[in-house]
């Protein structure tokens, strides 16, 4: 089986560019590419073009998901892996796969209705070093695991694992929490050596999306961020601690679009065996809003 290598890039819609742009740039630390387009720019992390890109829009939500996989033969066959598994796509256009800065891609959504896109051949430019937007400590964790991963809306997740795991990826239940008397048990998948790329199953939403986190390799760089977004009086929905299943220490905040990044250090490689956990290590304590998820107690 053919299977995606890595959470290459994300889009969002954004309903106030100027307000993304600053929050991305000088709390996040990433870079922006603004190529003069009046409806987009990009978002840097590492050496690729772009991780995100920002296209102006009234969803405040995600547009699309962006998954690699290792090159032109793998590309054809994938293709041939949907069709065998009876999902629907197409062949995105020169000017599409352009667009994206990528050699190729096909487009189709996973059962929620998020839509999907699985290329390859990104542009990397290594002539041009990346400066993040504001000091940083250390770098973006990006390499093998890509971006990052996040939590996605999916009224039946029986039918969304069967999707994701047609792109080849594999994982399972790795947390049964309780509230009150009822129990939910996410899902997680994964693709690299991140203890997930995708994960869902938390309950019905309004967004597609529930959080987004990246990773950097340098501590400091969490609690430099903690520090900005307390400054900036920015709500924190989970307060600093250890996740039980991918050892990340983080905190998860709201952005300007209302969804929350979970911005962490730390994290150990995906165990590629069966586990589940009923609490975190430590920490993480909801606060504003919490997790997001819903209030089953009604």
């Amino acid at each position: 089986m053919i299977q995606v290598t890595e959470l290459g890039y994300m889009g969002i819609a954004v309903k106030n560019l100027d307000e993304w742009k600053n929050f991305a740039t000088n709390i996040v630390g990433m870079e922006l590419m603004d190529e003069g387009e009046r409806d987009q720019c990009y978002l840097r992390m590492d050496y690729w073009h772009h991780r995100m890109v920002l296209h102006s829009g009234s969803s405040d939500d995600l547009e699309y998901l962006g998954f690699r996989v290792a090159g032109a033969e793998e590309f054809e066959q994938m293709q041939r892996q949907l069709v065998e598994g009876g999902v629907k796509f197409r062949v995105g256009s020169e000017e599409e796969a352009g667009e994206r800065h990528v050699l190729q891609l096909i487009k189709l959504q996973d059962p929620d209705g998020t839509p999907v896109e699985i290329f390859h051949g990104p542009e990397v430019q290594f002539k041009k070093p990346f400066h993040p937007g504001r000091g940083m400590h250390g770098r973006f964790k990006t390499g093998t695991g890509g971006i990052g991963h996040c939590i996605v809306r999916q009224k039946d997740v029986e039918a969304a694992y069967r999707f994701y795991t047609l792109l080849g990826m594999r994982g399972g239940v790795e947390y049964k929490i309780r509230i009150g008397k009822h129990v939910v048990a996410p899902v997680f998948m994964h693709c690299n050596d991140r203890d997930h790329t995708v994960a869902f199953g938390i309950g019905p939403s309004e967004r597609r999306i529930n959080h987004l986190m990246i990773e950097v390799d340098n501590l400091d760089d969490v609690g430099l961020t903690y520090d900005l977004v307390r400054k900036n009086k920015i709500p924190v929905t989970i307060v600093p601690g250890k996740h039980s299943n991918d050892h990340m220490y983080s905190f998860y905040f709201k952005n300007p679009s209302g969804w929350m990044l979970e911005y962490g250090w730390g994290a150990r490689p995906a165990t590629h065996q069966s586990e589940y956990y009923v609490e975190d290590i430590y920490g993480h304590q909801p606060e504003a809003g919490g997790f997001g998820m819903p209030d089953l107690n009604k």
